[in-house]
C-alpha cells in the first residue's frame, strides 16, 4: 500500500514538473516573440510628413528632441496650446525657454507646464485634466518612438474620448532589424517592452471612467 502511494506521488510530481516545464517554456516563447514584434513595430514608427492639426499639443519630457519638436509644431500652427508634461520641479519657464529657443511671447500665450507628473501614468493623468479643463477634443502627442505604445495606452486609459494624433520622435533609425545589432537600443527596447506589458496587464484590471476626471487649476508655468 505504501509503495503504491509513493509511486503515485512520484508520478504526480513528474507530471507536474513536465506541465510546469511546458508552461514556463511557452510563456518564455510568447514573451520573446512579443518582444520581437514590439521592437519591429517601434522601429517602423516615424513622424508624419504633414501631421494633422489638433486642438492642442502634449509633449512628454524625458527624451532628446521632444521639446524642440513640440515647440516647432506649435509655431507652425498644429495646435493652439502646448502642454509640457513631467517637467522637473526645479526647472522653470526660463530654463525651458532656453532649452527650446522659444520666445517669451510664445510661452506666455500658448505653453503650459506640468510639474506634477513623475512617470508616464502621471503624464496621462495630468494631460487628461488639462485637456478637460480646456475643453480640447484632440491633441498631438509627442514622445520618442519606443515610448509611444505605452504612452498611447496610458493616455487612452486616462481619457478615451480624446482623439490622439501620435507624433513619434526618432533619435536613431532602427529599421530593417538594425535594433538587434545595437546593444543600447536592445536595452532601451527591452526595458520599455516590460513596462508596456505591465501597463497592459494593469489595464485589464482597472477600468477608470474616462469622463470622470476631476478638474484642476491650469498648469502652473513657474
Amino acid at each position: 500500500m505504501d509503495g503504491n502511494n509513493t509511486g503515485a506521488t512520484s508520478g504526480g510530481r513528474r507530471s507536474f514538473g513536465r506541465v510546469a516545464f511546458w508552461v514556463v517554456g511557452l510563456a518564455a516563447l510568447l514573451f520573446a516573440g512579443g518582444f520581437v514584434l514590439f521592437s519591429d513595430h517601434v522601429s517602423t514608427l516615424a513622424a508624419p510628413d504633414e501631421p494633422e492639426a489638433a486642438d492642442a499639443i502634449i509633449v512628454l519630457t524625458g527624451g532628446h528632441y521632444r521639446l524642440d519638436t513640440a515647440v516647432e509644431l506649435l509655431r507652425t500652427g498644429k495646435g493652439r496650446k502646448l502642454l509640457i508634461s513631467g517637467v522637473n520641479p526645479m526647472a522653470g519657464e526660463d530654463d525651458l525657454q532656453r532649452a527650446t529657443g522659444a520666445d517669451h511671447e510664445l510661452f506666455d500665450c500658448c505653453i503650459d507646464i506640468d510639474h506634477a507628473a513623475l512617470d508616464t501614468v502621471g503624464n496621462a493623468a495630468e494631460s487628461a485634466k488639462w485637456v478637460t479643463n480646456n475643453a480640447y477634443v484632440s491633441a498631438i502627442l509627442v514622445t520618442n518612438n519606443y515610448h509611444m505604445p505605452r504612452s498611447l495606452l496610458e493616455m487612452r486609459r486616462a481619457n478615451s474620448a480624446l482623439t490622439i494624433v501620435p507624433y513619434p520622435v526618432v533619435n536613431t533609425p532602427l529599421g530593417d532589424g538594425e535594433w538587434i545589432r545595437q546593444p543600447d537600443a536592445l536595452r532601451v527596447l527591452f526595458t520599455e517592452y516590460t513596462k508596456y506589458l505591465a501597463a497592459l496587464a494593469r489595464s485589464l484590471f482597472d477600468y477608470p471612467d474616462p469622463i470622470r476626471i476631476e478638474a484642476s487649476a491650469p498648469a502652473n508655468k513657474s
